[in-house]
């Protein structure tokens, strides 16, 4: 593989980033063009991540203003975003979900977190492939994989699944097509791709970033994040995303772990893969030298009736139906207009949409009875008592837990378009259906080439007490591992 543009400022900090651009060593219009050079190289030649949905027209203009503004400056002044493209951008880029059936115009406005990144002198970029409609069209998808962006790839090994669904979201970080990114999760869809390549994640509590502007899935368990290269890197920017602007880098302290008490996560969520558990092992011996009490094992009383009663898929399926007709209906210019003309679209369209799975989340959706339905409401209830009364708050008020950590997932898989993602196991649900804050952070690589992520996760409104916790293991056990871009990982 030829040699990718500007590697030396590829895995740069924000922090480095800032301190050249505040010494006049860097413009914001050069940073930008760095970074579009690197996307040009490599997102559909070179090793053809397919990370990028599509570039910014305005991103040097943007960048150029930037530079004509005296300070004070806000916490991104110059520095590159790229926001995953379920998000809504007032300006000339589209705003799909990966779908072909969305790109008849953009959003009119910007969503409010979109709005945030241009108040903190964010460069807006470009948009992040995903996997179509954040995964919620097939439980038979292959992660990455949407039908305006076609197959995202993991940058460590590129025939290996970048997961989903923020897929370009995290691969860009990793592969320095921007320091930055914003990815969405409503289970999984920031942690796993952050474990897989090898970047820092982080899943706040719902609600304290705007969901407004970002097209949903369920409005119980949805929520915007951001994805860095660092733990310092994602808390700058997730201050910047939510409502209430704060600071959360002051909590980043190398010394996080000393005395912090967590509670250690073993089967399910753990020994699905001996590769990873090694890795997970590593990284609890690591947390105890740094002075972290580990109360190990625990367990969530209520796993089993979470991963079988099946209630948060019929949460999501109902909040699913409810919030897309919302939020089509202030979509102007698209041919669809609610679930049901989306489901017939993909029909139409097979060729182009449904070459490789079908659509039967979307038709399971489409055939709920609205939010105030008994099956619903109960679902919603049962949903909420497992996932926290009876979850995380009573495992963690048990022990007296600070935090609980788990592996995020296995080393990624072969990618598979006609058989769909093979998931060995994960750690993202309780959080999920709770709507509480969950970090994933790297702790290590399997194979010397696949990236593997720790959980870290609490109580609502403990994002300061993660990030800590995280800051402090990283300072310990610093295991990113920049991306080498192999066809294939050569097995003995």
């Amino acid at each position: 593989m030829p040699e990718l543009p500007h590697p030396e400022l590829a895995g740069a900090d924000v922090a480095e980033l800032r301190r050249r651009l505040d010494r006049g060593e860097l413009t914001a219009r050069r940073l930008a063009e760095v970074h579009l050079e690197r996307i040009a190289a490599m997102n559909t030649r070179g090793p053809a991540l397919r990370a990028v949905m599509e570039v910014n027209p305005d991103a040097l203009e943007i960048a150029d203003a930037l530079d004509r503004t005296p300070g004070p400056h806000g916490r991104l002044h110059g520095i590159p975003v790229i926001v995953k493209d379920n998000i809504d951008t007032g300006d000339r880029m589209l705003t799909t979900a990966g779908s072909l059936a969305m790109t008849g115009a953009p959003a009119p406005a910007d969503a409010p977190l979109v709005a945030r990144l241009r108040e903190a002198g964010a460069v807006l970029l470009a948009k992040a492939n995903l996997s179509e409609w954040a995964n919620f069209r097939s439980s038979r998808s292959a992660s990455g994989w949407s039908g305006r962006g076609r197959q995202c790839k993991n940058p460590h090994v590129l025939d290996r699944t970048p997961c989903g669904s923020s897929s370009g979201s995290a691969v860009a970080v990793a592969a320095g097509l921007a320091p930055l990114a914003v990815g969405t999760e409503t289970d999984g869809s920031i942690t796993c791709p952050s474990s897989v390549n090898g970047v820092v994640g982080i899943k706040p509590t719902v609600g304290l970033i705007s969901q407004r502007g970002i097209i949903p899935i369920s409005a119980s368990q949805d929520s915007a994040g951001p994805h860095g290269r660092s733990v310092a890197d994602a808390a700058l920017l997730l201050g910047a995303l939510v409502d209430a602007a704060e600071d959360f880098t002051r909590h980043c302290d190398p010394l996080g772990l000393a005395g912090a008490r967590i509670g250690v996560l073993r089967k399910p969520y753990a020994g699905y893969s001996e590769h990873t558990d090694r890795l997970y092992e590593a990284a609890l011996a690591a947390m105890r030298t740094a002075g972290a009490e580990l109360i190990d094992p625990v367990a969530i009383a209520t796993t089993e009736d979470m991963r079988t009663s099946g209630v948060e898929l019929v949460v999501m399926e109902h909040e699913f139906k409810a919030g897309l007709d919302a939020y089509l209906a202030r979509r102007p210019g698209l041919e669809v207009r609610s679930l049901a003309e989306l489901v017939e679209w993909n029909r139409v369209h097979a060729d182009q949409e449904l070459p490789y799975f079908a659509q039967e989340r979307l038709e399971s959706a489409l055939a709920t009875e609205g939010l105030d339905a008994e099956a619903y409401l109960a679902a919603a209830g049962r949903a909420r008592e497992l996932a926290r009364g009876k979850g995380i708050d009573a495992t963690m008020d048990e022990h007296r837990l600070d935090a609980l950590v788990a592996p995020s997932t296995a080393p990624a898989w072969v990618i598979d378009g006609i058989n769909g993602d093979r998931v060995l196991g994960s750690s993202s649900q309780p959080s999920a259906m709770a709507g509480y804050p969950i970090i994933s952070l790297p702790m290590g690589v399997a194979f010397d080439a696949l990236p593997v992520g720790l959980s870290i996760f609490g109580r609502a409104h403990s994002e300061p007490v993660l990030i800590r916790i995280a800051a402090g293991l990283e300072a310990v056990l610093p295991a990113r591992r920049a991306p080498r871009y192999l066809e294939r990982l050569e097995l003995p």
